[in-house]
């Protein structure tokens, strides 16, 4: 269990830390730091199968026609996802992206609801309407949605709800992906570098280049830490340690980043972060009192 824990927040950490990378990378458009980050995951990840003589998943799925098509909805889900948070990042809405992710188990609870038809305890309904509130107020403080954090919860709840009965594990399956995305990434590239606008040939420095390189393993390890992570502790522990993720996003988006945070800001934050203690706190309770009921008397 302890190296599951482990490997888990590395995973979580990466995650976290996932602004900074983005960042250095601001003079790329985000539609190519996306088509880089496809093209050099799925060498990355083909280099990682190789090595561990695990290609014998590919031929069986690609005579399975209903397989492909969820990965290709999976892959479009997971671009649009990688995307939104890339440009968020580098157009100084890192905070509004860790809400994304802040709210993300409680969409899962409520495609749980509206798709897998789970059935809801008072307390998840509570922690949902504090939730909505929250985002109700923020709308209204701001004057307009927070459309980036809902976009990155509801397209990673719904990566993660077709991921969760997917035919293939974490590694194989990202891998699929970006097979299946592959073809539109390197065509763009080329299509780019044929106009003069890709910014790996026009980069001004090696910096940049290695840095879009580094999109592979960057993309990758995490999972893999986190693939391994999951299989060995509960799902309890697992769902607290998924909070590190936003929350060294939200504060690099105050400290580093000087994003505005007002006290009206501040309220709808509360509010979410209420629900997301009250649904931890009330996971945590359950988890507790079936461990009782399991014991022997």
């Amino acid at each position: 269990m302890r190296t599951g824990i482990i490997s888990a927040t590395l995973a979580f950490l990466c995650w976290g830390l996932f602004p900074l990378y983005f960042n250095a990378l601001k003079d790329v458009p985000p539609g190519q730091i996306l088509a880089h980050r496809v093209v050099w995951s799925l060498l990355f990840l083909a280099i990682v199968l190789t090595f561990r003589r695990q290609w014998s998943w590919l031929p069986a799925v690609l005579r399975r026609p209903r397989v492909i098509g969820s990965f290709v909805a999976s892959a479009v889900l997971l671009s649009v996802n990688w995307l939104v948070y890339i440009w968020a990042v580098n157009n100084g809405h890192v905070i509004e992206g860790s809400l994304g992710y802040f709210i993300n188990p409680l969409v899962n609870i409520m495609f749980g609801y509206l798709i897998l038809k789970e059935r809801l305890r008072p307390v998840q309904w509570m922690a949902i309407a504090l939730a909505a509130l929250g985002v109700a107020w923020l709308t209204w403080q701001t004057g307009s949605v927070p459309w980036i954090a809902l976009i990155l919860a509801s397209s990673f709840g719904a990566y993660g709800l077709m991921r969760k009965t997917a035919a293939l594990g974490a590694l194989e399956g990202l891998s699929f992906e970006t097979m299946v995305l592959f073809p539109l990434a390197l065509g763009y590239l080329a299509w780019l570098g044929l106009h003069g606008e890709n910014g790996f040939i026009n980069a001004a420095s090696d910096d940049t280049r290695w840095l879009l390189v580094a999109a592979g393993p960057i993309t990758a390890i995490p999972l893999l830490l986190f693939a391994s992570g999951a299989r060995k502790i509960p799902l309890a522990v697992l769902g607290m340690l998924q909070y590190i993720s936003p929350t060294i996003q939200f504060l690099l988006g105050v400290w580093l980043f000087h994003e505005a945070f007002t006290a009206e800001r501040l309220v709808g934050f509360l509010l979410i972060w209420s629900a997301l203690a009250l649904y931890a706190a009330e996971g945590l309770w359950r988890n507790r009192q079936n461990k009782l009921g399991s014991d022997p008397v």
